[in-house]
């Protein structure tokens, strides 16, 4: 179809997708309207163990991790872009369109890598009730040190200046931190013993064994030492990694001790089968999902798939849910942080066609089973938005577009993991009573809006239409240059 046509239908038949008519939309979730913040905005944070299981608690509450992987990364930027550099105007605008659309999810944490300064942690808490669990790298995307650059194909835990300064960067950032309300937890590293096998800071297909043991026992050595001297420092707040699945798991628990929770990135598709039990048999810690869900891209069908994700990422916090504290199961499963908020645009090549969704699926996952073909790529890294990204203005601010998984989601989090009457009968009810397929068509709807969008930012500055590639099999979108 022309896409000026396709525009204008979809303009008469939805509602604009802004967060103001977004949340017009959605009543406050009862698990959200109870109560004010707790007064210690984070720093009474624990781990309790009884016969039951393994729970957070907050301020003596049971504590589900209801998390988000967000960031803030208009289209054309990539990551040398930092919201936080922008004007305070400007952040608190991106802050109002995005928080309050978290929230309304039913979002309690959101993950966010080391810069974002306190006084912006403490807005997003007191503003809109949500925590920020602060993620340190490590390294892991290369590190400056006395003024020399070291990549990340280069970086070696081992070296005695490298890990020095690791130490001192994480312990300025928890020390300018640890007062701040809305401060939840610190995370250490990102799928650093996967960078031990990789060539760049690309995703690639995931590591098989534990060929590279004598390095990663430098990694989690140097681990280690930080939990320890975190906790020396900043007892009220809780330690958790971003480990790729549960490779070097014996060496975790050698090198790692002091631990508060196991978080690990885990891509296995609908399950994560056996991964509970092992943790608990190896570490005896409780297990948040630091990265996890589906891309919303059909690599076979070379369109965008807004249903296969929703399933799947329903599906995995079901599991969430089943695994958790008094269920019958292993117990130990806390919560997890959802990849990811927004389409990364950036993400394949990271510094070239930045203003182009990109639709090359860089690995492969058979866990995926909706777009897999053996031997052949099917996870497309710019498309594991939860919402999809609008075109930015001049100031860099942009409008989201959810798709199903954000409405199935929602529904989700209603149900009250703690609950006495939440058993596995109640879970089981409630997620087969979440219909996808139903939640599908608003996502669908969302998606004619920003495409209406695109077309009346084309009209607005006189920009010929072919500077947009639509692909009639999903959305494929390059920005127009701006006026």
């Amino acid at each position: 179809m022309n896409p000026s046509r396709l525009a204008s239908r979809m303009r008469s038949n939805i509602l604009p997708a802004t967060a103001a008519a977004l949340l017009a939309l959605l009543p406050a979730s009862p698990a959200r309207a109870a109560g004010g913040l707790p007064a210690s905005g984070g720093r009474d944070a624990v781990v309790v163990k009884d016969a039951k299981g393994f729970r957070i608690q907050v301020d003596g509450r049971d504590f589900m991790v209801f998390g988000m992987n967000w960031d803030y990364f208009p289209i054309g930027t990539n990551y040398n872009f930092s919201l936080w550099k922008q004007p305070p105007d400007m952040i608190e605008a991106a802050l109002a369109r995005e928080m309050p659309l978290l929230k309304a999810m039913g979002v309690n944490v959101i993950r966010v890598y080391d810069g974002i300064p306190a006084k912006w942690v403490k807005h997003i808490y007191e503003r809109y009730g949500i925590y920020t669990a602060v993620n340190h790298a490590m390294g892991r995307y290369g590190m400056n040190i006395d003024g020399v650059w070291i990549p990340e194909n280069k970086v070696d835990y081992s070296d005695s200046r490298f890990r020095s300064a690791v130490k001192a960067e994480i312990m300025a950032m928890v020390d300018g931190l640890k007062d701040t309300p809305g401060v939840l937890m610190w995370m250490l590293g990102n799928e650093n013993n996967y960078g031990l096998s990789w060539r760049s800071s690309e995703i690639e297909n995931l590591p098989v064994g534990e060929q590279n043991a004598g390095r990663a026992r430098y990694l989690y050595s140097l681990m280690g030492e930080i939990v320890r001297e975190i906790k020396t420092r900043d007892p009220a707040h809780l330690v958790t990694t971003a480990n790729g699945d549960v490779q070097y798991i014996d060496l975790i628990a050698q090198e790692v001790k002091g631990l508060d929770i196991f978080g690990a990135n885990v891509y296995r598709g609908k399950s994560a089968g056996d991964l509970f039990k092992v943790v608990q048999e190896k570490l005896g810690l409780p297990v948040m999902f630091t990265e996890f869900g589906s891309d919303a891209f059909n690599a076979k069908e070379m369109r965008e798939d807004g249903l296969s994700q929703a399933e799947y990422v329903l599906a995995n916090w079901q599991e969430i849910y089943e695994q958790s504290a008094g269920k019958g199961r292993v117990g130990n499963a806390v919560g997890g942080f959802t990849f990811q908020w927004a389409d990364g645009w950036w993400k394949y090549k990271q510094t070239e066609n930045l203003d182009v969704h990109d639709t090359n699926a860089s690995w492969a996952n058979g866990g995926y089973k909706f777009d897999y073909v053996e031997g052949e790529n099917n996870m497309n890294e710019e498309w594991f938005g939860i919402c999809a990204k609008g075109p930015p203005d001049e100031r860099g601010l942009f409008n989201l577009y959810p798709r199903a998984a954000f409405y199935a989601l929602r529904e989700a989090y209603k149900l009250n993991p703690y609950a006495p009457t939440t058993d596995l009968a109640a879970i089981r009810a409630t997620f087969g009573a979440i219909e996808p397929a139903v939640l599908d068509v608003t996502g669908r709807a969302n998606q004619g809006a920003l495409i209406a969008a695109i077309g009346e930012r084309v009209r607005l500055t006189n920009v010929q239409l072919q500077f947009w590639t639509f692909s009639t099999g999903g959305t494929n979108i390059s920005t127009p240059p701006k006026q």
